[in-house]
């Protein structure tokens, strides 16, 4: 018996019931909190998540708006097919997760079963393609191929093929008009992915899982446009999935079509010319490297002088854009993006950068005028130029005596150039500049005609080019100087007395630097587009544009239309008369100088052509062939990777793109039925409410047919000079010019 008295215990167990009764309320205020919240706080919000528990959505693709050029042409459009697509949802729940219904599908698809197990499967850093990047969720097409009987035995053995459909389906297609694939320009489409639509998820324009994106190109910059918006029908149903009721619906609404500048004849014409000139590159022999040239990559840009508007870019090597559609193969995607592709997907017109080489020298002729120096100063164009031990050459070794700024660009003399920037560098200080900002003409002027960053033109993933400034070399030295420390040597290889020289100074503006400079050489980059930019303004007077392939948004029944505006974004850094003169010595360029060769008997008088010529040397390849051009309307720019001299690689193909345009046959002959385009496109083509649009038709481009006949039939050269008969020696010496000025013409 407890000696514990009972008046001892009563206070203890009250303090006990006290703790449980507050703990009870405690509990009660809790979940009376949480009920206030959930019912009345948060009660609409969890009355409309109960509510969709209960409502299935069904989605209706908008047709993405088409692609035109700027006659109406549909250069990326859609047609119905076939679409085999297996649903991963479904596959997954299967106890060998699909293998086996996917097995069959491919013995009915004529696939390999590896194949198809691999398309359905999700794409991450470790899978190589094909696999599927889009949402997990939605049905992942298998084929877009299938043929009508294919189609039907798989609806009809629907047991054997569960989550398996087989439906027509708007799918995107690049139809090539007059073989101008134009892929690296229009881009391509892949699958939503679900990080994409978290994103979006509250933006203007939200994402589906059925949205197919664009990726590159025209499809990426204006894939909002195009998209449109998906229709939705909202169904109710009950517990077991039956329906009982229709909700609210959204009508689809097809996305707008996107008229560009481009011309798909032009095009043609351009993608036909570079490819040709590149082969022909190929054929020609290299003394340098002892082999013939690889002329591995390039680019064409044509473009309205007077507006900026692109006409046709293309880029080599190209693909078919096709490809993308309804899923990449592994093979196809490795011809794209292996060590031994030649990366195709780049647009090298905008993405491919190169030292410019001569064609620099226009910036450069502005900047020695703007330093004070005078157009029609008597400046030594010797064969080479001395610093020190060191002796930069004249193009093999050519002097034309003293000659103006002018002749200087006409004949491209290297050697005038040498001087007047080794000049400038002497006045600011040489290595260590004098106290304050040195004055830099010829970098600054660079900056003022709008290298060294994007042009702004309407494509994705546009690099910058370089202008190797003094600021650039610091940023360049501080990155790098730990390596080439490392790495240097005094006496060692070439690439390690480089290093080593880079090491103790590369952060000075050294004399050889500003003397490679003057002439597109060391570590100036630019790009093609930049190039017919700057041409551009030159063909114009001086006013620069911001380059834009896409000309207006049309609504698929055609009552909207937004048109997209040419934009200037400066003038260059001259007066008229240097505008001029440089205008002048361009001309002088096709008529005498280093591109003469290319463009014997054009009719100069009539359809007036400029032109300077570049040959850029890369360290550890062959040289880079550059050709910027105008006339009074276009601007039209070539470059080629290791094919040598600019006039000799592009001169051809670049004349011939002018013939096209202007109806020009080899003996300069015009003729206005055969030009495709005399004159910028003006007008816009008409859409129609039921969304056709009446377009003229492309044929395949006909190189023949620009070329004058003999009285015998057989094809006339350029310059009226018959071809040689096969069999017979060919002429590889210089070209007569049949100019009046009978200076000997440089091929540079």
């Amino acid at each position: 018996m407890s000696n514990i008295p009972e008046t001892g215990r009563t206070p203890r167990v009250q303090i006990r019931l006290v703790i449980i009764q507050v703990l009870v309320f405690s509990l009660l205020f809790t979940l009376g909190g949480r009920l206030w919240y959930l019912q009345i706080r948060n009660g609409k919000e969890y009355t409309d998540e109960a509510k969709n528990n209960h409502v299935q959505q069904v989605v209706q693709p908008a047709v993405r708006g088409s692609i035109l050029d700027a006659r109406g042409v549909a250069l990326a459009d859609n047609e119905t097919r076939l679409v085999v697509s297996a649903s991963r949802t479904d596959l997954m729940k299967m106890h060998d997760k699909g293998r086996a219904v996917l097995t069959r599908l491919a013995a009915v698809l004529g696939l390999k079963p590896q194949d198809v197990i691999d398309k359905v499967r999700l794409c991450d850093a470790k899978t190589p393609k094909p696999c599927w990047n889009g949402s997990p969720y939605q049905p992942i097409p298998v084929t877009d191929q299938a043929t009508t009987q294919q189609a039907l035995q798989i609806r009809e053995r629907s047991e054997d093929f569960p989550g398996i459909t087989a439906d027509p389906t708007a799918v995107r297609r690049y139809p090539a008009p007059g073989k101008s694939n134009t892929a690296q320009v229009l881009g391509y489409l892949s699958p939503v992915t679900d990080d994409e639509i978290t994103k979006a998820r509250n933006s203007d324009s939200p994402y589906l899982r059925s949205d197919q994106v664009g990726r590159s190109g025209l499809e990426r910059t204006y894939d909002k446009q195009l998209r449109g918006k998906a229709g939705i029908t909202r169904y109710e149903v009950d517990n077991l999935g039956r329906v009982i009721g229709q909700a609210e619906s959204d009508k689809a609404q097809p996305g707008s079509n996107v008229v560009t500048s481009i011309d798909a004849r032009v095009q043609a014409v351009a993608e036909y010319e570079l490819d040709n000139a590149m082969k022909a590159a190929r054929q020609q022999y290299d003394k340098i490297t002892n082999e013939n040239y690889k002329a591995d990559s390039g680019a064409v840009i044509v473009m309205e002088a007077k507006t900026g508007r692109i006409v046709a870019m293309a880029s080599a090597p190209t693909y078919d854009p096709n490809v993308w559609v309804g899923g990449i193969s592994a093979k196809d995607y490795q011809q794209l993006t292996g060590k031994d592709s030649d990366y195709p997907l780049l647009n090298r017109a905008i993405q491919g950068q190169a030292a410019p080489g001569s064609t620099f020298k226009v910036v450069s002729t502005a900047a020695a005028v703007e330093a004070g120096y005078q157009w029609d100063g008597g400046y030594p164009c010797t064969s080479s130029y001395s610093v020190g031990s060191q002796v930069f050459k004249n193009f093999e070794g050519e002097s034309f005596g003293p000659i103006s700024l002018g002749r200087a660009l006409e004949v491209s003399c290297d050697t005038v150039f040498y001087g007047l920037a080794d000049n400038e560098w002497k006045k600011d200080g040489g290595i260590n500049p004098k106290k304050g900002e040195p004055k830099d003409y010829f970098y600054k002027a660079a900056h003022q005609f709008g290298l060294g960053k994007v042009t702004g033109v309407d494509l994705p993933n546009e690099v910058t080019g370089r202008v190797p400034d003094r600021q650039w070399k610091e940023g360049f030295f501080n990155a790098n100087k730990d390596s080439w420390c490392k790495t240097g040597k005094k006496d060692g290889s070439y690439v390690e007395k480089i290093a080593y020289e880079n090491c103790l100074e590369g952060n000075k503006m050294r004399e050889g630097d500003s003397i490679n400079y003057a002439i597109g050489q060391g570590d100036t980059l630019v790009t093609p587009i930049q190039e017919a930019m700057i041409y551009g303004a030159l063909a114009n007077g001086g006013t620069v544009h911001t380059p834009t392939i896409g000309k207006a948004i049309v609504s698929a029944d055609g009552k909207t239309v937004q048109e997209i505006k040419p934009k200037v974004s400066g003038r260059l850094p001259i007066n008229q008369a240097t505008v001029e003169g440089i205008d002048k010595a361009l001309a002088g360029v096709v008529t005498s100088g280093t591109a003469a060769w290319k463009f014997q008997g054009w009719p100069q008088d009539k359809i007036e052509l400029h032109a300077k010529t570049g040959t850029a040397e890369v360290y550890g390849k062959q040289t880079t062939s550059w050709l910027a051009t105008y006339s009074k309307d276009y601007t039209v720019v070539m470059t080629i990777a290791q094919a040598g001299t600019g006039s000799g690689a592009s001169g051809e193909a670049v004349r011939n793109i002018y013939s096209a345009m202007y109806g020009i046959d080899s003996a300069g002959h015009q003729d206005l039925k055969r030009a495709m385009l005399p004159q910028p496109e003006q007008s816009l083509p008409k859409v129609q409410a039921d969304g056709s649009i009446e377009a003229p038709t492309v044929t395949a481009y006909d190189p023949n047919a620009y070329k004058a006949k003999q009285p015998d039939g057989t094809p006339q050269q350029p310059g009226g000079q018959p071809q040689q008969p096969a069999g017979q020696p060919q002429d590889n010496t210089a070209a007569t010019n049949t100019s009046t000025d009978n200076r000997n013409p440089r091929r540079d």
